[in-house]
């Protein structure tokens, strides 16, 4: 499937589906990806990301990455859900994990601007194994921003 040749929201729905194996849907006129037992996210600020990313290739699980204008969103696989404590540093720190049930927007686009907003930085890839939860959310305690958190 040619993304170039793609036009409707329902065209996404199927090539997010078919190319990559995501089991995205279509909600409101756009392409949304559930967050569920197999597929979960990570918000993280912009700063902190993309000492994530780096870290993340070096470890080599870099997985698919969303960039928005203020957060990126890493898609993981939910292995273990952070404990209260755990959860109560990740807010301080505006990291988010949605819950099982919620979904996130995927871009009807695999360039940088797309109607939805954000964009890819690093695309999905059919059979490529999603990095653990756990290794972002540590990864992202460890690298810090560099401002005195």
């Amino acid at each position: 499937m040619n993304a170039d040749k793609l036009r409707t929201v329902e065209d996404w729905v199927s090539y997010y589906r078919h190319e990559f194996g995501l089991p995205v849907t279509e909600r409101g006129g756009f392409v949304m990806l559930p967050v569920t037992a197999q597929v979960g996210v990570v918000h993280l600020p912009v700063a902190r990301a993309e000492k994530v990313r780096g870290a993340l290739q070096q470890q080599q699980r870099e997985g698919p990455m969303l960039a928005r204008q203020i957060r990126w969103s890493f898609l993981a696989e939910p292995d273990s859900r952070p404990g209260d404590q755990i959860m109560e540093v990740l807010n301080r720190l505006d990291i988010g994990i949605p819950a099982v049930g919620s979904a996130v927007m995927l871009p009807t686009g695999l360039g940088r601007w797309t109607r939805e907003g954000c964009h890819w930085v690093t695309p999905p890839a059919r059979d490529t194994k999603l990095p653990p939860l756990s290794a972002i959310i540590t990864t992202a305690l460890a690298v810090g921003t560099g401002s005195g958190d």
